[in-house]
């Protein structure tokens, strides 16, 4: 039961470990840069993320420009968009793998495919996490080493986002969710490595019978 719990537990924190994903790649917050200037009606927030460049001014007027030349662009965004569609894609298969294998379900057959079917929901959370993890990291470093630049000016400088911190949490949470699908099917065969089920033989009834016989010959 207690492992039934905890594989229930993961499953939550791999579904808002792909809302997180699937939204941190879609939402433009990677990047972002307030401009006041001299006047705060004028004020600008520009926003970059990674299929498109956002604007939104202090009217409350809002536009948004996609990024269509992929080429074009620096290459930590691509691997970024790369690498996050991916982590979007195995964390989708995860949760339909993981909803086979756990515990609380009739699904998957008997209890080694259950159990197998748990451990490769787990790997595509870890690999998913892993894919997450590489590009915020990646495109925070990036913002960073951008800031500190002398020779940028500071009209052109940005501060990490929402959808960077998004990326971050999401990738945390899709790694525990791993971890916990696949260490609890690991418990398990350890366990039956270990303590190996006990064979109880049984004497034939052929052999009770024919040793009764030979009594009975004797006397």
């Amino acid at each position: 039961m207690a492992s039934a719990s905890l594989q229930f537990f993961a499953f939550i924190l791999a579904l808002f470990g792909v809302f997180g994903d699937i939204a941190a790649t879609l939402l433009p917050h990677w990047e972002v840069n307030a401009d006041v200037g001299s006047n705060i009606i004028t004020a600008i927030t520009q926003m970059q993320g990674l299929w498109m460049d956002c604007t939104w001014y202090s009217t409350g007027m809002f536009s948004c420009t996609l990024k269509y030349s992929i080429l074009s662009l620096p290459i930590y965004i691509q691997a970024a968009r790369t690498t996050m569609v991916l982590s979007c894609i195995l964390s989708a298969f995860g949760i339909c793998i993981a909803t086979v294998g756990m515990k609380c379900t009739r699904l998957g057959g008997d209890t080694d495919s259950k159990n197998n079917a748990c451990f490769a929901g787990g790997i595509c959370f870890i690999l998913a996490g892993i894919f997450g993890l590489v590009p915020t990291c990646w495109y925070t470093r990036e913002i960073i080493s951008n800031f500190l630049d002398q020779t940028i000016p500071e009209s052109s400088k940005h501060e990490p986002g929402g959808a960077v911190y998004t990326g971050f949490i999401s990738a945390g949470f899709l790694l525990i969710a791993g971890v916990i699908f696949c260490s609890s099917c690991f418990k398990r065969q350890q366990g039956a490595w270990i303590y190996p089920p006990k064979q109880h033989h049984f004497p034939s009834t052929e052999q009770e019978s024919n040793a009764g016989y030979s009594l009975k010959d004797y006397v």
